[in-house]
This record gives C-alpha cells, structure tokens and sequence, in this order.
C-alpha cells in the first residue's frame, strides 16, 4: 500500500441521525461529537450540517456528517479486525459513491489490505 485510504461516501434522502451514530459507534470505537460555532455572518440551508462526528478505530477514522462520511488513514497501513468493522457500517450507513443521483462525479474505493 503506497497511499494512505481515503474514501468519501454519501446518502441522498436520509439523514443519518449522528447522536444516534454516536451511541452506537461508541460502544466500539473512540468518538467524538464537534459542534461549529454558528455566526450570523454563516450561510447554509440547513444548520444541522455543523455537526461532525469523528469516530476513530486502530488506523482508520471517519468524519460523518448527516449526508457525508470521510473514511481516511494518516498514514498507510493494513486494516485490522476493528478497521474492517468501522468502514463496513460506515459503507451501511452511507450506501452511496456519489453526491448525487446524477450519473457523475462518482468515486471508486481505493485498494487497502487486511492484517492477518
């Protein structure tokens, strides 16, 4: 593995609940909820998309919004058990490889390897 796994993946119609998120997740991962201050000088539809959660298993984290999770590593390195765990129910969560329904601007998940 040469690059470090970095994969961005979306849900269309519904919003993944992220306080729900966070009780479940943290029952096996490191979590942590991050509220973004709101200035009046701010635009955005919908306020709620301030909130990320940032999960964290052995070398793979995930930011997640109500719509987007970030999957990434810091630095490349093989999936453990853990890690295999995380990105499968972020893939659960957020079953799309695209922001929209449009056929375009899709991504492919990047090649990783697995710990023995």
């Amino acid at each position: 593995m040469v690059k470090p796994y970095h994969y961005v993946r979306f849900n269309w119609l519904r919003r993944v609940d992220l306080d729900e998120a966070a009780e479940e997740l943290g029952k096996e991962f490191s979590v942590r909820m991050v509220r973004i201050a709101w200035d009046d000088r701010m635009v955005s539809l919908d306020q709620s998309m301030n909130e990320e959660l940032r999960v964290r298993a052995d070398t793979l984290a995930a930011f997640l919004t109500p719509f987007k999770v970030v999957l990434f590593q810091k630095e490349a390195a093989p999936f453990t058990a853990r890690d295999m765990a995380l990105r499968k129910r972020m893939m659960d969560l957020y079953p799309r490889d695209r922001p929209t329904p449009f056929p375009f601007m899709f991504a492919s998940e990047p090649k990783f390897e697995e710990a023995e």
